[in-house]
């Protein structure tokens, strides 16, 4: 009679609230040992800073804001610098998925400056305090946890315990999350490993199939300014920023392209608060992709200017796209 009050006591004898159902849930479909991944989540920490960290992403500023944090002369030079290093590399790449390897060196410059910040956090901390301590996004983070648990050895820059990245648990040059390192990560140095740290044939093609299986448009626009006339009226904040109706739908509206632009193409319209005032932007298949990587229309933004400021420097003044 007196084992089951034992094991009652035992079931809820967890270090995190919710940790034994993920266990259970992460043994029965890996095969993994229960009381191994308990070990792990048992030394994980509960991180403040992190659900501190998470309430205030740059991505709240204004574009106004946002803008000068990435567009600096030193990010486009050392951007330039990185291209210049790896450019047989990145070119290979981007023809094999059609994506334009500026692009890919932009995601890896707004991400981590080219591989110097690459984030201070513990993934497994991070994780863990957003899976079972941050209640508004809870099924996302305990989503990427077990994406994490899950993943083989090979899919990881080495033990779970070691691995360091963003207060989001993104880790690598690219930042990827769990599942997408999952879903998206490629072994671009056919050495049986996925490395997002030390490779940069795994980093770059990795990216650059995120995008292409993302939907990314071969020789497509990301973004053209649009200019308002006095019937115009503000957009509505959209829900996405899949491209929703023609470029010739939104001229009709009274919002005029400053470069030539199929009428006929699908956009969408974001309104901007940049420095000197309301900014308005045709957006693309292309930007909606960059959108996936990150829901912020300033980031995708960000990316798409610091990619073509590269260009610029490194080979020629056209955008090439």
């Amino acid at each position: 009679m007196f084992v089951l009050p034992f094991l009652v006591a035992t079931a809820h004898a967890e270090t995190h609230p919710g940790e034994a159902q993920l266990v259970r849930e992460v043994a029965k479909e890996t095969g993994k040992s229960p009381a191994q991944l308990t070990a792990i989540l048992d030394a994980a920490k509960k991180q403040q800073s992190i659900l501190d960290a998470i309430s205030r992403p740059a991505e709240g500023k204004p574009w106004k804001d946002y803008r000068p944090i990435f567009l600096t002369e030193q990010r486009i030079a050392a951007g330039a610098d990185f291209y210049r290093e790896h450019r047989a590399l990145l070119d290979g790449i981007g023809k094999k998925y059609g994506v334009p390897p500026e692009y890919i060196v932009a995601i890896v410059g707004v991400e981590t400056f080219y591989g110097r910040n690459t984030g201070k956090y513990k993934v497994i901390d991070a994780l863990t305090t957003l899976a079972f301590y941050y209640p508004k996004r809870a099924p996302f983070f305990r989503e990427q946890l077990k994406a994490l648990l899950i993943l083989p050895d090979n899919h990881l820059g080495g033990p779970i315990d070691t691995l360091t990245g963003s207060y989001a648990g993104a880790q690598g040059w690219g930042q990827f999350m769990p599942s997408s390192i999952r879903d998206f990560g490629v072994d671009g140095d056919h050495d049986g490993r996925i490395d997002m740290k030390g490779s940069m044939p795994d980093i770059f093609e990795s990216v650059a199939n995120y995008f292409a299986k993302h939907g990314w448009e071969a020789g497509g626009p990301v973004a053209a300014r649009a200019q308002p006339d006095s019937r115009a009226v503000p957009p509505a904040v959209p829900k996405d920023y899949r491209p929703t109706a023609s470029v010739e739908h939104y001229m009709a509206e009274g919002y005029a392209p400053v470069q030539h632009l199929e009428p006929g193409r699908d956009a969408a319209l974001v309104r901007l608060d940049g420095p000197g005032g309301d900014e308005y932007w045709f957006t693309f298949q292309n930007f909606y992709v960059i959108t996936t990587y990150n829901r912020s229309p300033l980031y995708a933004m960000a990316v798409d200017q610091l990619a073509q400021a590269i260009r610029q420097r490194t080979q020629g003044a056209g955008s090439g796209r």
